[in-house]
Formats: structure tokens, C-alpha cells, sequence
């Protein structure tokens, strides 16, 4: 068996006969087995010429195996035959082909960054790098920007990835196009439309245009005194940025002055008066309406509707105690409660401060004060002290110096005198009574007693 690598319209390889008889046995004719687009030519003696008869494509048949057949001219004729494994070498003839023409990718809004769209799938018909594809994106833009900050495809998978998250309000579809590129020599690609589409979720509440949000403007609706039931009063205008059912919008009086004086269209958001105006109705009317929409959840918005009951325009600026704004208010209070705190936490402050210094101020002076204070009341003037029966009189004067501040007394003694000498029975004994005459009652005795002795060890 033979191998050979063909290419389109080539001769595939020369072939030798032999036979070893004379003359006319030796003679030799070859053919070859129908049905395979390749002849034999003859070339020079005994020689041919194996050469492909058309085109060979080798994505349709990659391999041959034929038979040559050699036939001599004797009588009988013999033959014998040969195999032929022949093989078609590949080309890169062909481009990548996707499997359909162009792609569709769909991917709600607030998407995670990196989430997968789609993928595309090109496949080629050649042989090892001839048939490997590449995936590319064209460059392009998307709303000014690079297409690439959009998408992002896997070159070896054809995978597409979102690059960022997508809002539908502000883009709701683009296009971008993929390249699939084969690895052959010369390289030969092609291309595909993949469109995005970018489905819308409920990510916006209603957005009220009239009334105009409070702290805009103050809007108030005048309505007859003469009204009649069903006459048109006002109407509350709202969009939604979302699209189909999330933008479908409802109304609904959430709370009112008169709860049995208004009503609002559900759809069309009119109100209306449910009855006849009386006198005895509120000449200031407040309406809370609350705007949902059809979403899943469900997302709302409020406002505040001012009616005045009147036929006059002059009363309208009364109606400046109706847009009362309670975050006002809240502010208002917030401010007097921290003035307030300020205020008390300051006053606390300066009185603890007087009263620290009015403490340091008045402590010297009281141990001063009470250094010094000795009560005359309480030591008997000429007092004897006298221990059993002693017969002399001493009388002892002394003097305390203490100077301010000071907080040790300086004691001056001075020398006992003594007068003429006493008679036994003139001499003072210490005895429970002479200390009650001395010092108010014989009960407070052990205190003077203490006291003065007190004085003395200061």
C-alpha cells in the first residue's frame, strides 16, 4: 500500500510496471476502478501518470483508496493489481459560517455586571488551525461610548457578557457586531449582528407634575361656594418613567379635611366634588393623594391638594395656615430643644465654676476662724487650780497669735502671779458645784472641759 497527500487539480505520483516475459506477454496495459475522479496517463514505457480527473475537496471527501490494475497481452492475458491510499491535504478555503444569521440577547434592566447575554457558535470546515475560530467584537460605539464598555464575548467560546449594568430608561436595545476568524494563512473571518434587548423592571416610583411638590411652590385650587355635586375641581398629573404595566398609574384620596366632599378618578386622577358645597363645609380643604403604580412591588408617591371654598381671590392668602410644613415644624423644634440644652448645659457650667472659686475663697478663712475662736464665756477668769489642798492662787493669762492663712497657732505664756496666800478655807476646790456656778450648769462640764483642753493642744 501506497500513501499520498493530494491537492486540487495535481498529479498524484507516477507509477512503474514490469513484466518479465518477451515480446508481446510483455506487454502491459493498466486501468484503474470507476467511480474515483483520478486517471492514469501514460507517460514513457511502462511509466503512468496518476492525475486527478476535478476538483477534490477535501471537506467533502478527505481520503481515496483505489486499485490499478496491470494487464499484459498474452494469451491467456494475466493481471495483477495494486492499492492506492491516497489523501487529500487541506487547505483553508473556508471561512468560519455561523449557525444562524444573526443573534438576540435579552437581559433586564439592573443587571449584575459580568451576567451572560447569549453566545454565538461559528464552526469551519477545514483541518486542525485552519478550522480553529476566534471571537471578536467589531469596534463600534453605544450611545457615544466604545461598544467594549457594553459587552465583552469569550474569544475561545463565543460566550457574550454584559460589561456594566443596564438602565432601560436610558437605553433600551443596541447592536453590536462579532467577528469569527479562522487561524489559517491567510486568515479568513466573518461576521454577525447580535442585537440586545434590555428589559424593563419596576425601579421607579410615579413622579407627580401637578400639584408641584411642596416647598416648590404652593399651589391652592379655588372651588365655587355654588358647586354642585360632581363638578370638576382640580387634577393631579403624574408620569412614570417605566414602561408598559410599571407605568400604568392609579389614584387614591389617602386622607382629607371632609372625607365625603371629594373623590378622584382611579385612572384619570380628575376630583371631583361628591356632593353639593354647604355652609357648614370647612372653607379650607387639604387632600393627601396617593399615586401607585402596576408594578410588582408596587411603587407610589404623594401630595397635598389645597382647595379653598370660596368665591372671593382676596381670601386665598389665608390659606398660608394650611401649608403648614410639619418638617418645618420638626426644625423648629429640633433647634428650640438644642438652644435650649445649650442654654442649661452653659448656665450649669458658670454655676459650678462660682461655686468651685466661692469654695476656695472661704476655706482658708474658716480654719482661721477656727483656730483662733476661743469663747471668754468658758474659762473663769482667776481660776485657782488646785490639786488637794494647796494654799497658793495661781492665775495663769495667756495670748494666741495666728496669722492669715496660717494653719498653726502661736501661744504667748505668760508667767503665774500670785496674791496673798489663802486661807485653807478660801481656797477654791474642784468640786461638781464650783464648776456648775463657773460655767452655766454642771451638765455642760466635761464639755467645757474639753473644749478648753481642745484649745490648748492647738
Amino acid at each position: 500500500d501506497n500513501f499520498f497527500k493530494l491537492k486540487n487539480w495535481r498529479k498524484v505520483g507516477i507509477i512503474n510496471v514490469q513484466d518479465r516475459d518477451s515480446e508481446k506477454n510483455r506487454q502491459v496495459r493498466c486501468s484503474l476502478q470507476q467511480g474515483v475522479p483520478f486517471k492514469l496517463v501514460p507517460s514513457i514505457k511502462n511509466y503512468y501518470s496518476v492525475v486527478s480527473t476535478g476538483q477534490l475537496d477535501r471537506e467533502v471527501v478527505s481520503d481515496y483508496n483505489i486499485t490499478i490494475i496491470a494487464t499484459d497481452e498474452g494469451s491467456p492475458p494475466l493481471s495483477s493489481s495494486k492499492s492506492l491510499h491516497l489523501s487529500v491535504a487541506d487547505i483553508n478555503d473556508n471561512p468560519p459560517v455561523f449557525e444562524e444569521e444573526s443573534y438576540s440577547a435579552y437581559v433586564s434592566e439592573n443587571n449584575k455586571a459580568g451576567s451572560t447575554l447569549c453566545s454565538v457558535t461559528a464552526r469551519d470546515p477545514d483541518w486542525r488551525q485552519n478550522g480553529t475560530v476566534i471571537y471578536s467584537l467589531l469596534a463600534a460605539e453605544v450611545n457615544g461610548a466604545p461598544v467594549s464598555s457594553y459587552v465583552s464575548v469569550n474569544g475561545d467560546t463565543g460566550v457574550i457578557h454584559a460589561v456594566r449594568s443596564f438602565d432601560y430608561e436610558q437605553l433600551r436595545s443596541f447592536k453590536v457586531q462579532l467577528m469569527a476568524r479562522d487561524n489559517g494563512s491567510p486568515p479568513l473571518s466573518s461576521n454577525v449582528s447580535v442585537s440586545v434587548f434590555i428589559s424593563d423592571v419596576n425601579d421607579n416610583p410615579p413622579q407627580i407634575l401637578y400639584p408641584a411638590p411642596e416647598g416648590n411652590s404652593f399651589m391652592t385650587e379655588l372651588v365655587p361656594k355654588a358647586a354642585h355635586g360632581g363638578s370638576l375641581v382640580s387634577k393631579v398629573i403624574a408620569v412614570d418613567a417605566d414602561s408598559g404595566q410599571n407605568a400604568w398609574l392609579s389614584y387614591q384620596i389617602v386622607k382629607s379635611t371632609d372625607p365625603g366632599l371629594f373623590t378622584i378618578g382611579v385612572h384619570s386622577g380628575e376630583i371631583r366634588t361628591q356632593r353639593d358645597i354647604s355652609e357648614t363645609d370647612s372653607m379650607k380643604q387639604t387632600l393627601i393623594v396617593s399615586v401607585k403604580d402596576n408594578g410588582q412591588p408596587s411603587l407610589s408617591a404623594t401630595c397635598s391638594m389645597y382647595l379653598l371654598i370660596s368665591d372671593n381671590l382676596a381670601e386665598v392668602p389665608e390659606l398660608k395656615d394650611i401649608s403648614y410644613d410639619e418638617k418645618n415644624s420638626k426644625l423648629t423644634s429640633y433647634l428650640i430643644i438644642a438652644l435650649v440644652s445649650v442654654s442649661t448645659f452653659f448656665l450649669t457650667f458658670i454655676i459650678i465654676i462660682l461655686g468651685v472659686r466661692f469654695c476656695r475663697r472661704r476655706k482658708p478663712r474658716l480654719l482661721f476662724d477656727g483656730a483662733v475662736t476661743i469663747p471668754g464665756a468658758y474659762l473663769p477668769p482667776n481660776y485657782a487650780d488646785v490639786d488637794g489642798t494647796g494654799t497658793l492662787r495661781s492665775t495663769y493669762n495667756y495670748d494666741a497669735y495666728l496669722t492669715t492663712g496660717s494653719r498653726t497657732s502661736d501661744f504667748k505664756f505668760v508667767s503665774s502671779y500670785n496674791d496673798n496666800t489663802l486661807p485653807a478655807e478660801q481656797t477654791l476646790r474642784k468640786s461638781p458645784s464650783d464648776f456648775a456656778d463657773a460655767f452655766g450648769s454642771a451638765d455642760s462640764s466635761p464639755e467645757v472641759g474639753r473644749f478648753i483642753a481642745a484649745s490648748f493642744r492647738v
